[in-house]
């Protein structure tokens, strides 16, 4: 039996959450466990971002401590995520001529058309830090699957590139390190989340996952197995409790209760709180919606929108997402299979998500990785970067 261990770590905007997992393989059967947890409140940061690396690593280091103490490991290294109102994608052509004498497409032509298309991005204070083909045509004919081995002239590829302001990268890289821990790999929030919560099947069809957090909505569009569109939005759930706490003059902890449906004052206007909620859970929705056009995407996800995230929990969001969006829309549950009390909580899927993707990058088979291709040239970024804030 072969074993390996990967640990995650999501630093958010008001909690911090380390997990170990475990994986397994017996009999070619692979096999996950989760062995240890850890969460912290996060200090240090304002809007998801980083102000206060000293602080933050506090927070980083005591929910080290909760996960070491929970499987008996310690800790040196983690995969990391990437989230905030800077994180964007960009979708780009480019194009390579086949280079062999036979005309057959090797690795060489199809790096040749991804840094063609890299090449003529423009996204100013931004670095890419993944990237994941979307399209590969050769001489003109669309392809399904790898170029290499086929034969042609001219190879086109579109790729969609994810990016991030350089600062930001910098700053959790720092936080991390000063924790004690190394940055195995820099993956996306939304992405993570998405290898838990939606299904290979409903990628395929035609799917969005909308994570309400609490600072932001990320919206990440997936068609044919693979992402084709990331976006960020500066709105969050927290915006919803704020709106209650000012409609109805009570405190925002009162609020934050109200707006999940925990606490019922008969002295307060249930249709008042509807009201107030609705308005700006409305405002998510057309925001997805008007992206969802840009796109031409607009009622056009078989698979439909799942919502995860702090707003998720609404009782009204998954009913009010259907009515704007015009699409099917459900909440989020992890896609594991098991019962586990942990994955109940929606606030470990970008957690568990990180995990199962270093699974997969030290499986042997990676053909299990619907994202396997996004992390190439996030190495080799992150080692110029750690170069830089290093004494």
């Amino acid at each position: 039996m072969s074993k390996n261990i990967t640990v995650g770590i999501d630093i958010g905007s008001y909690s911090t959450r380390v997990m170990v997992v475990e994986h397994t393989q017996e009999k070619g059967r692979n096999f996950s466990k989760i062995i240890g947890v850890g969460k912290s409140t996060s200090k240090g940061m304002h809007h998801g971002y980083i102000v206060n690396i000293g602080d933050a690593s506090e927070s980083l280091e005591e929910a080290i401590t909760q996960a070491e103490s929970q499987s008996g490991i310690r800790i040196r290294q983690a995969l990391v995520s990437v989230n905030g109102i800077e994180l964007s994608s960009h979708a780009q052509q480019g194009s390579s001529i086949i280079s062999r004498a036979d005309n057959e497409v090797s690795d060489l032509d199809v790096q040749k058309s991804t840094d063609d298309a890299e090449s003529k991005l423009q996204i100013p204070n931004k670095e890419i830090i993944d990237f994941i083909p979307i399209e590969y045509k050769l001489d003109g004919q669309k392809i399904l699957g790898r170029p290499q081995g086929m034969k042609g002239i001219k190879l086109d590829s579109k790729i969609l590139f994810l990016a991030c302001s350089k600062q930001h990268i910098e700053n959790i890289i720092k936080t991390v390190n000063q924790a004690g821990i190394d940055v195995l790999d820099m993956i996306p929030g939304p992405l993570a989340a998405s290898l838990v919560t939606t299904t290979e099947r409903q990628r395929t069809a035609g799917c969005a996952l909308l994570d309400i957090g609490s600072d932001t909505v990320s919206l990440s569009v997936f068609e044919d197995g693979t992402l084709s569109s990331l976006k960020v939005f500066g709105i969050g759930s927290s915006d919803i409790t704020n709106d209650i706490a000012i409609g109805l003059r009570i405190s925002l902890d009162e609020a934050e209760e109200i707006k999940k449906g925990i606490l019922i004052d008969r002295d307060i206007s249930q249709e008042k709180v509807e009201e107030i909620i609705e308005a700006r859970l409305t405002d998510i929705f057309e925001y997805t919606k008007t992206h969802l056009k840009k796109i031409k995407r607009d009622g056009l996800l078989p698979a439909g929108v799942i919502i995860v995230g702090a707003g998720s929990i609404i009782p009204i969001t998954e009913h009010l997402a259907r009515n704007i969006l015009q699409l099917p829309a459900t909440k989020a549950v992890h896609s594991s299979g098991k019962k586990n009390s942990i994955l109940e909580q929606e606030e470990w899927f970008v957690t568990y998500g990180l995990c199962m993707a270093g699974k997969y990058q030290t499986t042997k088979n990676n053909t299990l990785n619907p994202f396997k291709k996004i992390t190439k040239t996030v190495s080799g970024f992150l080692k110029s970067i750690i170069k830089q804030i290093m004494p």
